[in-house]
C-alpha cells in the first residue's frame, strides 16, 4: 500500500505523459484528478499558510550586543551556549545528528561530537525514558521530539515517571535536569499528525513545566531558563515561527524567568491573554478593536504554561473587569481566578482552555459564558447573574464547565 501511495504521488508530480491519458486541459492527469475530487473547481484556490503577521519586539539591550535570527537559529543558539558551558549536556532525538527537520541542531554534532549530540530510534517512549535516565544519573539531558503531535507515546514516561520522580523518592533522586523540545502548533499545511498543540494535555501535572515562546528573543531566554531549571521541563516551539519570525537577538547567552507573564501592551476595557502563535492573533485584534470599535486591549503573554503566572492575570483582569482567552488547542477546562467587586469575566472558548480550579468571586455582576454545542455539547444563550457574595467554584470537569458553575451559583 504505501509503495502504491509512493507511486501514486510520484506519478501525479511527474512531467512524463502518462499511458492513456492523452495531455490537454480537461484530460490532463491533473484534471482528472481534479475531478474525482469533491467539491473541486476549475478556479484556483489560494492557500495562506500564515493567518497573523509577526511583529517583533524592540530590540532587546539589557543582554549584549544582538544579531539578527529566526526562531530556530535562536534555539540552536541557546542549545549551543547550553553545551559550551556544560560538559555533561547531551542532545538526542530522532534526526538530530544531521540539524534535524526544521535545523534546530545544525551542526552541533560536528562541534562537539557524536557522544553528544546523536539520534535515537524512532520510539518517543524510549527517548523521554533515556531522558529521564541521563538526567536521574547526573546529565543535563536535553530531549527532542520531532513532531509535539508524537509526544503521546511518551505520556505516561513524562506524567507518571518524570513529574513524580522527585516526589517518590522523597527528594532523594530527581529528573530536574530533563528538557523536553518539540515543534508546536500548525504550520498550514500539516494536516492531523503535524499542527497539534498539546499542552492542555500537560498543563494540569504537577512536577513539570510548561513553556512556549512567542519570538526567537524569547525562545533563547526561555529555553535557557528550563535548562537551568531544576524541574523537568517541556518546551513547545511553535514551528510556524522557525522561518517567520526574525528579529535581533542577544548573542550571548541569557535567561528569562519562567512563571513570569509579560504585558505587551496596555489597556483598559478588555485583557487578552494567550501564548505562542497566538500572541500575533491577538496582537491584530487588539489594533482592528481600536480602529472599528474603539475598545482598548490588554494584552498579556502569559509564556509559561505550568505553573502559569495567577498575579500578573488576576492583577490586570480584575482591573480592567474583563479578560479574554485566546488559545489554540484541544477543549478541556479553563483556568483563572478573579476578586472584584464589579467584574464580567468573558469564557471564549478556542478549541481548548487549561484545567485547574476556578473561582470567580464577582459580587454584583455578570458572568456571560459564550460557548457553543459544538465545541461543549451544552449551549447557553442567557446571562448568569451572581448575587452579592457569591463564590462559584468549578473543578476540572470536561465539557461540563459551565452548567456545574451554573448549578455551584444557583
Amino acid at each position: 500500500m504505501a509503495a502504491a501511495a509512493r507511486f501514486f504521488v510520484r506519478g501525479a508530480r511527474s512531467k512524463l505523459p502518462i499511458s492513456g491519458v492523452v495531455p490537454g486541459p480537461r484530460s490532463s492527469f491533473a484534471a482528472a484528478l481534479l475531478k474525482l475530487s469533491p467539491g473541486s473547481s476549475s478556479r484556483t484556490q489560494r492557500r495562506h499558510a500564515a493567518h497573523f503577521t509577526f511583529q517583533a519586539d524592540p530590540e532587546p539591550t539589557q543582554y549584549g550586543p544582538t544579531t539578527k535570527m529566526n526562531m530556530f537559529q535562536s534555539v540552536t543558539s541557546a542549545l549551543d551556549h547550553t553545551l559550551a558551558s556544560d560538559p555533561t549536556a547531551v542532545i538526542f532525538g530522532e534526526d538530530v545528528a544531521f540539524g534535524g527537520v526544521f535545523r534546530c541542531t545544525v551542526g552541533l554534532r560536528d562541534k562537539y561530537g557524536k557522544d553528544r549530540v546523536f539520534n535515537t530510534p524512532l520510539c518517543e517512549q524510549g527517548i523521554v525514558g533515556f531522558g529521564i535516565g541521563a538526567a536521574v544519573a547526573g546529565a543535563t539531558a536535553i530531549a527532542e521530539i520531532q513532531f509535539a503531535d508524537y509526544i503521546y507515546p511518551a505520556f505516561d514516561q513524562i506524567v507518571n515517571e518524570a513529574a513524580k520522580y522527585r516526589y517518590r523518592s522523597g527528594n532523594l533522586f530527581d529528573c530536574g535536569s530533563l528538557t523536553i523540545r518539540a515543534p508546536w502548533g500548525c504550520v498550514g499545511h500539516g494536516s492531523l499528525y503535524h499542527s497539534q498543540s498539546p499542552e492542555a494535555f500537560f498543563a494540569h501535572c504537577p512536577g513539570i513545566k510548561v513553556v512556549i515562546p512567542r519570538s526567537p528573543v524569547q525562545a533563547k531566554g526561555l529555553l535557557l531558563s528550563c535548562i537551568a531549571d531544576q524541574n523537568p521541563c517541556i518546551f513547545f516551539e511553535p514551528k510556524i515561527l522557525y522561518r517567520a519570525a526574525v528579529e535581533q537577538v542577544p548573542v550571548e547567552s541569557y535567561t528569562i524567568p519562567l512563571s513570569q507573564a509579560e504585558v505587551l501592551q496596555e489597556g483598559s476595557d478588555v485583557t487578552l491573554v494567550a501564548w505562542g502563535t497566538q500572541i500575533h492573533v491577538l496582537r491584530e485584534v487588539a489594533n482592528m478593536a481600536q480602529e472599528k470599535l474603539g475598545v482598548s486591549c490588554e494584552l498579556i503573554d502569559l509564556q509559561t504554561i505550568l505553573p502559569w503566572d495567577v498575579e500578573t492575570v488576576c492583577k490586570v483582569a480584575a482591573r480592567i473587569s474583563a479578560c479574554l482567552t485566546d488559545i489554540s488547542q484541544w477543549m478541556s477546562a479553563h483556568h483563572l481566578k478573579i476578586n472584584s467587586d464589579k467584574t464580567e469575566l468573558l469564557l471564549f472558548p478556542g478549541k481548548d482552555l487549561l484545567t485547574q480550579d476556578l473561582t470567580v468571586n464577582f459580587g454584583n455582576s455578570v458572568l456571560t459564558p459564550t460557548l457553543t454545542a459544538k465545541n461543549l455539547g451544552v449551549t447557553l444563550d442567557s446571562q448568569l447573574s451572581l448575587t452579592p457574595n457569591i463564590t462559584a467554584t468549578t473543578r476540572s470537569c470536561r465539557y461540563t464547565l459551565y452548567t456545574e458553575m451554573m448549578e455551584r451559583a444557583l
